[in-house]
């Protein structure tokens, strides 16, 4: 029987700005593993994207992502404290628990693209409803 295990995925994230994107991520909280002049690994965790220098405002425009996080009021409090939305002009939203079992804030980087940063939390939980 062949072996269809699956290893790993990554998505290719395009970047208008490619030195302004790899600023906003790694100020994000992203490490960045390495570069090269068209392309950057991004990495937090076992969580990873490659940096495109590349951009299309179709694509980019229309591109979400879903990062799952231990702590999203953490990453909310490192995005606000590096003050994204006014040192990139990007949009950030507040952390809101949503009644699929999630808390998550928007995020959209310097190219439109559009992050939702989110955390299970419990729908047993009386302080987050009952989902």
């Amino acid at each position: 029987m062949p072996n269809l295990d699956a290893l790993e995925i990554k998505a290719f994230v395009p970047a208008r700005n490619f030195e302004r994107s790899q600023r906003f991520y790694l100020d994000l909280g992203f490490h960045r593993v390495w570069a090269s002049p068209d392309l950057a690994h991004f990495q937090c965790g076992s969580a990873a994207f490659l940096l495109e220098n590349d951009y299309l405002a179709i694509v980019a425009e229309n591109f979400t992502l879903h990062l799952l996080v231990a702590d999203v009021d953490a990453w909310w409090q490192r995005a606000h404290d590096a003050r994204l939305a006014d040192v990139y002009g990007v949009k950030l939203g507040r952390p809101e628990d949503r009644p699929w079992g999630m808390r998550e804030f928007t995020l959209t980087d310097p190219s439109g693209v559009h992050w939702r940063i989110a955390q299970n939390i419990s729908t047993d939980d009386p302080a987050h409803g009952t989902g």
